[in-house]
Formats: C-alpha cells, structure tokens, sequence
C-alpha cells in the first residue's frame, strides 16, 4: 500500500458510512477482517469476519447500529503513516444537529491503526477517537 491507495481506501470508507450501502462497505474488509470499535475497552467485542463487520454496520443490534440521520454527519481521514501493508490515518468526524448542518452538535478527533492485505482490502482496523472539549 502507498499513500494514495490509503486514501482512496479511506475515501471508500466514508462513503460506505454515509451510505450504510452493504455493496459499498464489503469491498472494504477481507473476508476475515477484524473490525475494533473501542480497543481501550475489555470488555468490547472484536467484530471478526467481512460478514459480521457489515452487518454490524447496517443491522439494529450492531455497535455502529445507531445510524446517523442523513446529512447530519461528515468525515475526513487521511495517510499518517504508511509503511508496507500497514497504516495510521488521522482526521476528524462531525455531527450537526440536523441535515441543514446550521448547528454543529460535537466534532471527533480520530485515529485509525489498519493492515491491509495484496488485495488493498482491509485485514485489521482499529479506531479510536476523542471528542473535542468544546464540540467543534
């Protein structure tokens, strides 16, 4: 992976996020992807498995199941570091309160760690991220 292959990986994942589209977020993940929403946690699942990572985007009972309303959210990432079939990606999530985006409700500072495989697929993905004191 390179710079540029990040970044359009990365580009892909949001989209995938603002579409909840199962046929825009399998082609992220290899088939046996592992998926870390809060790794500081001991008690949170790894979500293992392409499969389970796209159903616990779009299903009720998954962790990401608390779907944002449409054009109430947005997302930039890009390469901190890429070294081999690794990479960090740094960037930043908002939240309006509503699609007219008039009112920013809370804004996230975000880290990624990912492994990809040959394929530029993602084979491991871990997330973390800190709100910002003052929302914005």
């Amino acid at each position: 992976m390179d710079r540029s292959s990040v970044q359009g990986w990365l580009d892909r994942y949001v989209a995938a996020w603002k579409s909840y589209d199962r046929a825009e977020i399998e082609p992220l993940f290899a088939s046996e992807a592992t998926y870390r929403y809060h790794p500081y946690d001991a008690e949170d699942e790894i979500v293992r498995g392409r499969d389970a990572i796209v159903s616990d985007w779009v299903e009720p009972d998954g962790a990401a199941s608390t779907r944002d309303a449409p054009g109430t959210y947005d997302a930039r990432y890009e390469p901190y570091a890429v070294d081999g079939d690794r990479a960090v990606a740094i960037g930043w999530s908002k939240y309006w309160t509503d699609e007219s985006r008039s009112t920013l409700e809370k804004t996230y500072d975000n880290v990624f760690l990912l492994r990809f495989d040959d394929d530029g697929r993602c084979l491991e993905f871990t997330e973390y991220f800190m709100k910002r004191p003052d929302g914005r």
